[in-house]
């Protein structure tokens, strides 16, 4: 089975660390898009999704390259 495919469970708590980073930092994010962006539009919307993306991808980063 490929790689991508797999379930990779943190094999250490150096992993644990990068994973919990990635969350404080699209939080961090978030808030700031909440207090700087218009109450509601498509592009606060955009904005949060491409957050949500960014932590996605970081997370399967750290979990594919432990």
């Amino acid at each position: 089975m490929d790689n991508r495919f797999k379930h990779h469970p943190p094999q250490s708590d150096a992993t644990i660390d990068k994973h919990q980073a990635a969350r404080v930092a699209a939080d961090s994010f978030f808030n700031t898009i909440e207090a700087v962006a218009s109450l509601s539009s498509r592009e606060k919307s955009l904005a949060i999704t491409k957050v949500e993306e960014a932590m996605f991808w970081l997370n399967a980063d750290i979990a594919r390259n432990q």
